[in-house]
């Protein structure tokens, strides 16, 4: 029984390291082994079949200062499409129900831009320093990305 998986075992490794021979017009043999010789390149054809493409913000932290209780406050952070492909950013998702976010309702074209709106309107427990996040999934990769935002909400 030994024998038996030793034996399916080094086939196995044999047939790993095997390379498929194509014999040309002119009686040559080639290999049928496609190299790889720039992995950039590679991503980039993985990049123009999704379909994805690179976003940068304008900031990835917004300082909102001092704020009230109960007032709202906006934080705008601007995206640019830096890719070859249009950007749709298909989620935007703040991290507590005191923010509210809008996303771009059409995809960015290559070169454009547009902006994320993020309202913060603190709940009567929230005071003091406050830190909120917003996450941010669109076609690129990493495919997230995560905004943040504080303030200091003052007392009343």
């Amino acid at each position: 029984m030994k024998k038996q998986i030793y034996f399916s075992l080094f086939l196995f490794l044999l047939s790993c390291g095997a390379e498929e021979k194509v014999e040309s017009k002119k009686g040559k043999v080639e290999s049928s082994v496609a190299v790889d010789e720039n992995p950039a390149d590679a991503k980039k054809a993985n990049e123009d079949d999704f379909g994805q493409t690179t976003m940068i913000f304008d900031k990835e932290e917004i300082d909102l200062g001092n704020v009230k209780k109960g007032s709202k406050t906006t934080a705008v952070f601007t995206v640019t499409n830096t890719g070859k492909n249009p950007l749709n950013i298909t989620n935007v998702q703040p991290s507590c129900g005191c923010t509210t976010a809008s996303k771009p309702e059409k995809p960015i074209p290559p070169g454009g831009s547009d902006k994320i709106e993020v309202v913060f309107e603190p709940k009567p427990d929230q005071t003091k320093e406050q830190t909120k996040s917003v996450t941010i999934t669109a076609n690129t990769d990493p495919a997230v990305v995560i905004l943040k935002f504080k303030a200091y909400v003052l007392p009343n």
